[in-house]
């Protein structure tokens, strides 16, 4: 297993490292780096996600995540072919691990996508805040055509996302499907073309590398429990919220907005400390 740390201009991927991370700013790329396997993931490779999303949610100089794969796809699920010698339930377990890094990763991240995402591929990039996928994207449910059941949260979001009838149709038939048909079923967050792909990540990026990120992502759980939770239990969630953010970015935003200038956020705790 390894993790590379690469500078965002960083040419062809190294062919030991399984996953890489590119920084520009305050935006870092996250590249799944096995593009012989269409970036089918070992064991090995989730657990370095996993670890690679651990340190960049301790890294203040990193507001906003993008990932992607390297090549011509996004990422084809698990590596069939490379199972790790381990009881399978143990196995899920640690895949399952990223699952949840993934989907409680305390800063915006967004899933670039190009090319095929299936299985927990497809998956993994549901879990992310935004899912921007080139028109040349093709997705897929396809563990039924492997002997498998639905796995890495698949079960969980997709009735959520599009309804319990369309979910079983999705993951009993294994369909594929064409970007197009992704997006009419509300599982894309922005269809481009795939020369526009680079550019709208990268402002897309740019636009909640600058926003109240603490508020945003608060924001953004709080849309998620909600879809579990009461109006009572949803309305205090949102309380709590609130009263982080008056002690982060909100004060910025007023002193901005009577100074008539545009807002700048650190995402810093404003409450002072003892001494």
């Amino acid at each position: 297993m390894s993790i590379e740390s690469l500078p965002s201009t960083a040419g062809a991927a190294s062919a030991e490292s399984d996953v890489l991370v590119g920084r520009d700013g305050a935006v870092a790329t996250i590249t799944l780096n096995r593009p012989t396997r269409r970036n089918a993931m070992t064991l090995d490779s989730w657990i370095a996600l996993r670890e690679t999303l651990a340190e960049l949610a301790l890294d203040d100089a990193t507001r906003v995540v993008i990932l992607t794969g390297a090549g011509s796809d996004f990422c084809t699920g698990a590596d069939l072919d490379k199972r790790a010698p381990m009881h399978p339930l143990t196995r899920m377990r640690q895949i399952n691990a990223t699952a949840l890094a993934v989907a409680e990763f305390p800063k915006p991240l967004i899933a670039k996508v190009r090319g095929y995402a299936v299985g927990a591929g497809w998956n993994l990039a549901l879990l992310c805040d935004l899912l921007i996928a080139s028109r040349d994207a093709q997705f897929s449910q396809i563990f039924a055509k492997r002997g498998l059941s639905v796995d890495f949260g698949g079960s969980w979001l997709l009735p959520r996302m599009v309804g319990l009838h369309r979910a079983k149709r999705l993951v009993m038939l294994a369909e594929m499907l064409d970007a197009e048909q992704a997006d009419a079923l509300g599982l894309v967050s922005e269809l481009v073309e795939p020369e526009k792909l680079d550019a709208t990540v990268a402002r897309f990026a740019a636009g909640l590398a600058q926003s109240p990120t603490v508020a945003v992502m608060q924001s953004a759980r709080l849309i998620e429990d909600g879809t579990t939770s009461s109006l009572r239990d949803a309305l205090e969630n949102e309380s709590r919220s609130q009263a982080v953010n008056f002690a982060t970015d909100a004060p910025a935003a007023l002193r901005a907005f009577v100074e008539k200038r545009p807002p700048s956020f650190s995402g810093e705790w404003q409450v002072p400390q003892p001494s």
